[in-house]
């Protein structure tokens, strides 16, 4: 209750009495100071429903608490996941490694035909004799020098690309990486003649291909 209206509400009760003669008006006077009796009683409950005086915290369900504490994913799935990432990124490593030592190699004269023979075995499928036909071709055009360039002309590498910018499709590296140029070039005899037979054949009519 509030303590500071009722004393409030008496003292116009009293003033109430002392002032009305009328016993009409005194029960209207009464019923007026009730009210503001009833009021101050039930203003504290109003006023808590307004403006509550204590905070409330809401839990979450036993359910959720996983939520709130992480993954519940099994331990041995997340070490299985965590596995095969490992043996992902050592597939990865291997990969370069064995792009890098194909490179060095293919820096030599056998080195980049043999580098050039694997290439066709795996993307192409020629044959032992048009493998034979490639290396008369490449041999004819820069002997097989990753560092070829024809002055005259401009053409550049293994393959003497025209213009050499042309082997950025493959790599913006054809300049030093001898692979580049060798899948460059393997890449232009497939579109343009199908086979190197029939490239070899090109430049042996028109000393070009």
């Amino acid at each position: 209750m509030n303590k500071t209206i009722l004393p409030l509400a008496s003292l116009e009760l009293s003033k109430i009495f002392r002032s009305q003669s009328s016993v009409g008006k005194t029960m209207v006077a009464l019923g007026s100071a009730l009210a503001m009796v009833y009021l101050a009683v039930v203003q504290p409950s109003a006023y808590g429903l307004e403006y509550a005086a204590a905070t409330h915290i809401s839990l979450p369900a036993p359910s959720d608490t996983a939520n709130l504490t992480g993954s519940s994913e099994d331990p041995a799935t997340v070490d299985g996941h965590l596995q095969a990432q490992v043996t992902l990124s050592a597939n990865e490593l291997a990969l370069v490694s064995i792009a890098s030592k194909n490179v060095e190699m293919a820096r030599t004269i056998g080195g980049a035909q043999l580098v050039a023979k694997e290439i066709i075995a795996s993307d192409y499928g020629w044959s032992n004799h048009e493998f034979g036909c490639l290396k008369s071709l490449w041999g004819h055009e820069s002997h097989w020098n990753y560092k070829a360039r024809n002055k005259r002309s401009g053409a550049h590498g293994i393959a003497q690309a025209l213009p050499a910018i042309k082997m950025e499709v493959i790599g913006s590296d054809w300049r030093t990486n001898p692979v580049t140029q060798i899948k460059w070039g393997l890449r232009y005899i497939d579109i343009r003649y199908s086979t190197p037979c029939k490239a070899l054949a090109k430049f042996k009519r028109s000393r070009y291909y």
